[in-house]
């Protein structure tokens, strides 16, 4: 079936039809980088990977944008109240805020890097779109739908009639949090920050038309997504608990300085809980990504991304030593399948196999589970069974077409094969000991000028996946 999306905006799963045929422009919430990524970042941006390498799978042609925020987010996440998070963890450091944001952000890309997560096309930083944000703010200034208040420059959400569309929530049910209900300067608790004014003391500061200051978080996004992807495009995503206030501050910050629809599709995915709580920074139960893999900690980082695959990106993900053993079990077994489907040689000649057969079956059913909106739960239980036919198979061809279908699935679509690939290379003794009498008889008929003999010997062994290299050393092999 053609692939649906659960569309946050209109709460139903929708048939998904980009904007522009045959190319698909997305963008992901990124990371604050001020400390390291942890497992609740590893399913938002595994979430992000697996619709990114799915839509490429598909044919599309995507531009993938993800932001760095390196200045504007607030400790209390309302984007009015409390520090910056930058600033606050440079004092705790002694560092300066810039030296902060680069250390993490490296950090966040090599733990995103040992998860097989495939590189943004454009990963922008707040820092760099200083420029955007203040002409975005203007326009909206300059459209009635925000004003300036002794410094800072707020979004009038009055002004704004369908504000509260993605989260379902009314303006007038709607509570400001903490402090914010005692500005002064604000014509509303439920006005957000644009523009925040700086103190004399704040290091992260620009020059701008109401002086010197600082983005609010919110505005980032739009100036950055729409700079990159347009003032409408397809698929926008991020944590469930950034749908109100931050999405939802994006949509009407975007919609009213456009007048355009500003995202199509809305994605959020849920969080990781640790014995029901939700995991975060702010509530010190993190389990930090660097801190879990190895060679220092006890996970292989792919098989941490078989264990999100197996939930539903949709549903809450319990991360306990238990799951995770208990995926890293069942990783392990489609990984020996893998390696026996690619690894050992066949026989030959013509055969009419059902295993050949039944591949498409299951090529099938696997695309109807990410078709569902992305359901890798399902396309995992499907891998399974393509395990089990795995060990089934005798002849050549049919470990090349289980290879195949291996790498499609598992390794193109799904991203756990790494660690299964490196396996071709760790070849038994014995394997080796029958590869040296085949070599020392293809050497002994080409001594004798048995040239055919010589050539089918090659021949079947490529056929089988296996090259001979002959050097000025000797011959060596390989698998294909």
């Amino acid at each position: 079936m053609p692939l649906q999306i659960y569309n946050t905006l209109t709460r139903k799963k929708e048939l998904f039809t980009p904007i522009h045929e045959g190319r698909v422009g997305m963008y992901f919430c990124g990371p604050t980088v001020y400390g390291d990524a942890h497992v609740g970042h590893a399913k938002a941006y595994i979430t992000a990977d697996i619709v990114h390498r799915y839509l490429e799978f598909l044919g599309y042609d995507v531009t993938y944008v993800q932001n760095i925020t390196d200045v504007g987010h607030m400790t209390d996440n309302d984007d009015v109240a409390g520090e910056d998070k930058i600033e606050t963890q440079s004092r705790k450091e002694k560092k300066h805020p810039m030296e902060i944001a680069e250390y993490y952000t490296r950090r966040y890309f090599e733990d995103m890097d040992a998860l097989n997560i495939l590189r943004p096309d454009i990963s922008p930083r707040a820092t760099g779109h200083i420029i955007e944000q203040i002409e975005l703010i203007k326009e909206l200034i300059a459209k009635g739908f925000a004003y300036e208040s002794e410094g800072n420059v707020y979004f009038d959400v009055a002004k704004d009639k369908e504000y509260g569309k993605l989260s379902g929530r009314k303006v007038e049910d709607q509570e400001s949090s903490g402090r914010v209900d005692e500005r002064s300067d604000k014509h509303s608790p439920q006005d957000f920050a644009l523009w925040k004014r700086a103190e004399k003391n704040h290091i992260l500061r620009w020059p701008s038309p109401w002086g010197m200051g600082f983005p609010g978080w919110h505005i980032e996004c739009s100036a950055m997504s729409m700079k990159y992807l347009g003032e409408s495009f397809d698929i926008h995503g991020a944590g469930l608990e950034n749908s109100f206030p931050h999405n939802e501050c994006e949509i009407a910050q975007s919609e009213c300085a456009t007048g355009h629809p500003f995202v199509k599709y809305w994605m959020h995915n849920n969080m990781v809980t640790t014995g029901g709580v939700k995991m975060g920074k702010s509530l010190g139960n993190s389990a930090y990504l660097r801190d879990l893999f190895q060679p220092k900690g006890d996970y292989d980082p792919i098989a941490l991304r078989y264990t999100i695959l197996q939930s539903h990106y949709r549903s809450t993900t319990e991360f306990t030593e238990e799951a995770i053993q208990a995926a890293s079990a069942g990783h392990e077994k489609l990984l020996k399948a893998y390696k026996f489907a690619i690894d050992r040689p066949r026989l030959t000649g013509n055969v009419n196999s059902q295993i050949i057969a039944d591949l498409p079956g299951l090529e099938t059913e696997f695309l109807k589970g990410m078709d569902d909106d992305f359901n890798t739960a399902k396309a995992i239980a499907v891998l399974h069974e393509l395990a089990a036919l795995s060990y089934a198979a005798i002849f050549i061809q049919e470990s090349q077409a289980l290879a195949k279908v291996w790498d499609r699935l598992a390794g193109d679509i799904l991203g756990i094969l790494p660690a299964a690939k490196s396996m071709q290379n760790d070849l038994t003794p014995h394997m080796d000991s029958a590869m040296q009498l085949l070599i020392k008889q293809r050497k002994g008929a080409r001594d004798r000028r048995d040239f055919a003999m010589s050539d089918s010997i090659r021949k079947e062994l490529e056929e089988a996946g296996i090259i001979l290299e002959d050097t000025k050393d000797g011959t060596t092999w390989r698998l294909k």
